[in-house]
């Protein structure tokens, strides 16, 4: 018992002696830990103030700098300041040399006054005269130089397209009339004609819509009527009952019926036959029907099928000249006058009336627009509207084309004369070449070689604002010297 009494205090003395030894040890190792936190805190504390010490450094050098900057523009401002002052004085100064000269110079405008015998306005008015009438001889000077110089390439172009155009078409017209003479075998056929109580000629004129004028021309009556084709249908119907004798109601009906018939089958023919001159295709058989209806149509004396015939040639010359497709101009060409053959139902300008129509039955815009714009009821938007335009007014204008009145004639003509008088310097004018042509003979005293110049671009300037004509009028200046003597 007592042996393991001591076993067991000899076992806690050794633990004892065990713990004291790992005290022992605990303590040196956190006196360890904490001497290398102590060193690594120093070390840390030591780098920061390193890291201040470069801050204080860096800042003290931007203060210097910004120091150093306040005195360089606390200097510049001084300096300006002084700028200033002398600037100032100077400006004083100045004024009052600017006033002394002023007064020098308005000496001197009055003593050259006095000198010259001319005032300031009299002599700014001179020279204002002066500069002009140099600057309009050197524009003269200009536009002649200009002139001369396109006038070797665009006249040369123009004319050969034109001339190109004309001789290579050639075309037949029927004269225009807004009546048509139906000739008898006799003046009694006029008692037939009229009828019983005037029944018979009632009866043509509401079949036809034509008016019948029996009046004391031997031998024939006088069919009168705004529509080419009704006065057409009257007219053959007329001379086939003539013909045949019998003239009563139910007959007149029965062969005005059938003339409309094979009217209306010989204009689509007269129309198929347009389109294979031409050689269009494709065109729809109503428009085809109306090309045919202007067989009948006449404007100023020129049959309207045959002007758009002769468009078409002339467009498509044109066209192969220019390097635009010739189908399309030859095809805008024969339909521009298209809405000449329902004008007399459709209100409206013939352009926009044919433009509608080839519209409607399917033609191509750039065809639809060409017709349209043929006389500017639209601007012209490509050079296809241009060549249609271009050959219309050469097929209506050249001579013998078309008929005009009689007054319309001498009217234009006069008016031509008025405007070409109603400028100074000139002492006669003359219009000539029916009205194709005006001739100014000016006084050579008067104007100059450059004045004629600008007034014959003067006068064709104001006859395109005042005047409505077809095709160009020419303006021609004359001025003339001339030395006299007599031999004695």
């Amino acid at each position: 018992m007592e042996g393991a009494d001591a076993q067991g205090r000899k076992l806690i003395e050794q633990a004892l002696v065990q713990a004291e030894q790992i005290k022992k040890e605990a303590l040196l190792q956190s006196k360890d830990d904490a001497l290398k936190i102590k060193q690594e805190t120093e070390k840390e504390i030591k780098a920061r103030k390193t890291e201040i010490i470069e801050e204080e450094r860096r800042y003290s050098q931007k203060l210097d700098q910004l120091e150093r900057k306040i005195d360089l523009l606390d200097k510049r401002e001084m300096d300006l300041r002084a700028k200033e002052e002398r600037l100032s004085r100077g400006e004083n100064n100045l004024k009052d040399r600017e006033r002394d000269l002023d007064e020098v110079i308005e000496q001197q405008r009055l003593q050259l006054e006095k000198i010259s015998g001319t005032s300031r306005e009299e002599a700014k008015r001179l020279l204002i005269e002066s500069i002009e009438s140099e600057a309009r001889m050197e524009a003269s000077k200009s536009i002649l130089r200009i002139e001369n110089e396109m006038k070797m390439k665009a006249d040369r172009k123009a004319k050969d397209i034109l001339a190109l155009a004309i001789n290579r078409y050639a075309g037949d017209y029927v004269a225009e009339k807004t009546v048509s003479v139906v000739p008898l075998p006799g003046d009694e056929m006029k008692g037939r004609i009229i009828g019983r109580e005037g029944r018979n000629i009632r009866a043509i004129e509401a079949a036809t819509g034509i008016d019948i004028i029996i009046d004391d021309t031997p031998e024939a009556v006088i069919l009168s009527g705004f529509n080419p084709v009704r006065r057409e249908v009257a007219r053959q119907s007329l001379e086939r009952l003539i013909a045949d004798g019998r003239i009563h109601p139910a007959r007149i009906e029965e062969v005005v019926a059938k003339v409309t018939k094979e009217l209306e089958i010989n204009m689509r023919e007269a129309g198929e036959q347009a389109t294979f001159d031409v050689g269009i295709h494709g065109v729809s058989m109503d428009l085809v029907d109306l090309l045919g209806r202007l067989k009948f149509r006449t404007s100023y004396g020129q049959n309207v099928l045959q002007h758009s015939i002769e468009v078409a040639s002339l467009s498509g010359v044109m066209a192969s000249e220019l390097g635009v497709s010739v189908k399309q101009a030859k095809r805008a060409g024969l339909l521009h006058d298209l809405g000449k053959a329902v004008d007399h139902e459709t209100e409206g300008p013939h352009a926009i009336i044919g433009r509608d129509l080839a519209k409607k039955h399917g033609e191509p815009p750039e065809i639809v627009h060409a017709i349209g714009a043929h006389h500017e009821d639209m601007p012209p938007e490509s050079l296809l509207d241009i060549i249609v335009q271009a050959a219309d007014a050469l097929s209506g204008a050249r001579p013998g084309a078309r008929k005009e009145m009689l007054e319309s004639y001498v009217k234009r003509l006069e008016e031509l004369e008025k405007i070409a008088n109603s400028f100074a310097g000139g002492t006669k004018s003359f219009a000539i070449q029916a009205g194709r042509e005006v001739r100014i003979a000016v006084n050579s005293e008067k104007i100059s070689d450059a004045d004629s110049l600008m007034l014959s671009r003067d006068i064709a300037k104001k006859i395109e604002e005042e005047l409505t004509y077809p095709g160009q009028i020419k303006i021609t200046v004359i001025r003339e010297t001339r030395a006299v003597d007599y031999a004695k």
